[in-house]
């Protein structure tokens, strides 16, 4: 189901789109508000990013993603259910499949139009293009430009976009006053004008109409959902059956670190570590490794990766694997060790939103016999995260 959004027109949209980013241009920021041969561009450099498009006089299209505010991604939402023929289907496709398109609203018939969300739910668009919603926004963030920079000058300048008149005078005007250091770019401002259809003789980009495809990939899981999937099936896992491994010197090195570690000085320790091909973490335990007075910061925790890392090398096993979990207790006199290479031990802390990385998973499970491949493995496949659509 479709619904109406209340946005400005097209042309007042681009026209304003167009000018900040020949403002910032002209001060040496490029790349926020930008013109391309694909139409218009925003980058916040934080993870929020837009994109918006003209077709003709009659359709365009404006998507994007907020890495805060575009909860239509989790869970997912389709937000090409009923859309258009024209759009840009082989991008809008990839980038759904992908988890990083947070909303797509288009223009046709008149009005901007999009899928219809359930009450309350955010999509991100309303923060990222805030300066673009009305003329007044785009005036104050003209005229938060520089020191110098007044409100009748970026008015004079939105206005000029809009009439296609857009000149070196106006940015001038605008932008009169720079701190040291920085030059004014008139004709780099000028270049994205041009681009833009904001001067006399010019017209801005147009794309192609898309083709909508056959089949395409939707999304059921998220990419959250598709972790916290895969790490409650480790939650609810149990230790297969496989031999103990052998003695080995890099365990008793490993003891002997911690035991010189013990933050009593009495040999008692707690290691909780995860660790896979590419990464380690650990947790603090009842009793966890001491930091040596006067030591650089971070050469404990570097020696301890080195440690854990040796260890898993020294007792992996083709046919059976490498554990993923580590915990172990020392004391003066001995040790206590426990292995998990199945499962989500009750000692390792969650969060509910951080754990063992899919793909890291499925590097360590595919060195193993499938005879020692957990329940949970097939749980992995990407594939699982969608669901075919005509």
């Amino acid at each position: 189901m479709l619904t109406d959004v209340d946005l400005p027109a097209p042309g007042l949209l681009w026209t304003r789109w167009a000018t900040l980013g020949a403002a910032l241009t002209a001060i040496g920021h490029a790349t926020v508000w930008s013109i391309d041969d694909r139409g218009a561009a925003f980058d916040d450099h934080d993870g929020g990013w837009g994109r918006f498009a003209l077709l003709d006089g009659r359709r365009a299209v404006l998507y994007g993603h907020h890495r805060e505010h575009s909860a239509t991604t989790d869970p997912p939402i389709d937000l090409l259910t009923g859309a258009p023929d024209w759009l840009p289907w082989d991008e809008l496709s990839a980038l759904a499949e992908s988890d990083r398109l947070g909303f797509v609203i288009w223009h046709e018939n008149g009005r901007w139009s999009r899928v219809r969300y359930r009450d309350g739910l955010q999509d991100g668009m309303t923060e990222l293009l805030a300066p673009l919603l009305t003329a007044e926004s785009t005036i104050i963030a003209l005229s938060a430009m520089t020191a110098g920079s007044t409100r009748e000058a970026g008015e004079r300048l939105l206005n000029a976009g809009v009439r296609a008149e857009l000149t070196a005078g106006g940015l001038e005007a605008l932008l009169s006053q720079l701190p040291d250091g920085l030059d004014l770019d008139v004709d780099a401002a000028l270049a994205v004008a041009a681009r833009a259809g904001l001067i006399p003789g010019t017209r801005a980009p147009r794309i192609t109409a898309g083709k909508r495809p056959a089949m395409r990939r939707v999304r059921q899981l998220s990419q959250g959902e598709h972790d916290r999937l895969v790490w409650a099936a480790m939650h609810d896992a149990t230790e297969l059956r496989r031999p103990a491994p052998p003695t080995t010197d890099e365990l008793d090195t490993l003891v002997s670190w911690l035991r010189e570690r013990s933050p009593q000085d009495d040999g008692r320790c707690t290691l909780l570590a995860y660790a896979d091909a590419t990464s380690v973490s650990s947790q603090p335990g009842d009793r966890p490794p001491a930091d040596h007075p006067g030591e650089e910061r971070y050469a404990a925790f570097r020696r301890l990766t080195e440690l854990i890392r040796a260890l898993r090398r020294a007792e992996s096993d083709p046919r059976y694997g490498r554990w993923l979990y580590l915990r172990v207790e020392t004391s003066a006199t001995g040790v206590q060790i426990e292995r998990r290479y199945d499962s989500w031990p009750s000692w390792w802390h969650h969060d509910g939103v951080s754990g063992p990385w899919r793909t890291n998973l499925q590097e360590e499970m595919d060195t193993r016999l499938p005879a020692y491949r957990p329940s949970w493995v097939p749980l992995l496949d990407p594939e699982v995260a969608y669901r075919p659509t005509a």
